[in-house]
């Protein structure tokens, strides 16, 4: 636990009970804290309150009285689409709005810090698509080299829960916007910024205010490093805003759009390569192709990001491609869960938005698409480009019929249910086929997750492989 300091024998409100929120109630009362804890559904209430919290109504007139800070769980709106009551009554009275992730870089220094050979690091990761692929790599690099690493945030532990880093530690962190547009303290070592798509717009305001939240990762203190991907408009502003000029090292360059030139730092991949170059001269390149782990240009976009962090801690490009080859990949995202008879069967549960679904149909061939749910705002539209590689999509979800017509060009079958998409994907399928799981939609119409809904896949693959169907 990193025990949260500053608030030393001070009332801090607690909005919001779950994973966060109890994490940060604990690293307060850690620190000599009295966290006062509140959430609007009763079970998680009385959760806090077994643990010993004290609950109080955050609502009640005078509730912030005598409170010093107000910690918001992420998903929690504080202005978008409109705010909650408890943050905004905390903003009339002139309580400061923080959150966990605020919190943890408030508190990671301590003095027993200058005793150390190595300072720690922290490597924060944020982006639409690919953030948590990213940060596990860079974690799973990290500890093939040899090197204390924690992975959090969103993915892994909460940031509170890790345990203090010890000389020469790191701590990776993937952070969504809804934990970097509301954090007081952002002062990473490396900042990576992957890419961005559309998403989460309602929460934000629109695309500039989704931009903004990341943004912020970068503004609020200043990474020591920036790896930013410059492949949106979005990405190629802000290096700009970072960097004092062409040959300024301390901004990284991503791409997998072509070659960077130019004499300041950049990783890029063309045709499978990793290349990377500093003054104008080439420093190191992975053949990333035989690399199972990262299929596909979405997940050497990742690779390059991830390289680029590692790089700028001083690992060298031969050991970042040995790390490279031992990465697994994470459940539901390009994970392959199975190959029979020349077919190969992979689950990219996560990929719900247009975008990423998009980058998995572009990281294969003659693929059997397994698609739909609960379509996002905007449309399928965007998916355009990588349908030349589907054979025939298998629609799911309560609203397939609507969703498989917007499929132009491409074989579709009203399947509704995943079992019977399996079914027909299988029977259907042909050597040198990938029955893809990418549903290019959120998952809540018949899930609780996306996770739930590619273990489901997984459960329906598998159950017809043992039978021999």
């Amino acid at each position: 636990m990193i025990p949260v300091t500053g608030f030393e024998n001070a009332r801090v409100g607690i909005l919001g009970l779950g994973r966060s929120g109890l994490s940060a109630a604990r690293a307060l009362r850690a620190g000599g804290a009295h966290p006062v804890c509140w959430d609007d559904n009763p079970a998680a209430r009385e959760m806090a309150e077994t643990e010993g919290f004290d609950v109080g109504d955050l609502l009640r007139e005078g509730a912030f009285d005598a409170i010093a800070r107000l910690i918001v769980s992420p998903g929690i709106p504080h202005l978008y689409p409109a705010p909650n009551k408890v943050v905004a009554n905390a903003l009339r009275a002139g309580v400061p709005v923080d959150n966990d992730i605020g919190l943890f870089f408030l508190s990671l220094g301590t003095e027993k810090w200058a005793e150390f050979d190595d300072p720690p690091k922290v490597i924060a990761v944020t982006g639409s698509n690919g953030k948590s692929t990213t940060s596990a790599l860079i974690h799973h690099v990290l500890e093939h080299a040899g090197k204390t690493s924690q992975l959090a945030g969103n993915i892994g532990r909460g940031v509170l829960d890790i345990d203090p880093p010890d000389d020469g530690g790191v701590v990776v962190l993937e952070l969504s916007s809804y934990q970097t547009e509301l954090a007081r303290a952002l002062t990473p070592d490396v900042a990576v910024f992957s890419n961005l798509s559309p998403d989460h717009l309602d929460r934000h305001g629109g695309l500039g205010g989704y931009f903004a939240a990341k943004r912020r990762l970068f503004a609020e203190g200043g990474p020591d490093r920036a790896v930013i991907g410059v492949d949106e408009p979005e990405g190629l502003f802000l290096a700009g805003q970072l960097s004092e000029g062409p040959d300024d090292a301390r901004v990284i360059r991503v791409s997998v759009e072509g070659k960077l030139s130019g004499p300041g730092w950049s990783v890029f991949a063309k045709k499978g390569y990793l290349s990377e170059y500093r003054k104008g001269k080439q420093t190191g390149s992975i053949d990333l192709r035989p690399v199972k782990g990262l299929p596909g240009r979405h997940n050497h976009q990742n690779a390059c990001a991830a390289y680029a962090a590692c790089r700028a801690l001083g690992l060298s490009p031969r050991v970042i491609e040995q790390g490279f080859h031992s990465f697994e990949g994470l459940p539901h995202r390009s994970q392959v869960i199975a190959e029979k008879n020349g077919v190969t069967f992979v689950n990219d549960s996560k990929a719900t938005n247009v975008d990423s679904a998009l980058k998995a149909l572009e990281a294969f061939s003659s693929i059997r698409w397994i698609c739909g749910g609960l379509e996002k705002e905007g449309g399928v539209g965007g998916l355009k480009p990588g349908l030349a590689n589907v054979v025939k999509a298998y629609v799911i979800g309560r609203e397939a019929a609507e969703f498989a017509m917007q499929l132009e060009g491409v074989g579709a079958e009203v399947c509704t249910t995943m079992a019977a998409a399996v079914a027909q994907a299988m029977d259907e399928a042909q050597p040198g086929d990938t029955v893809l799981l990418a549903p290019a939609a959120a998952s809540f119409d018949q899930y609780d997750n996306f996770e739930k809904r590619g273990e489901d896949f997984i459960a329906e693959v598998q159950a017809r492989l043992q039978a021999g169907l």
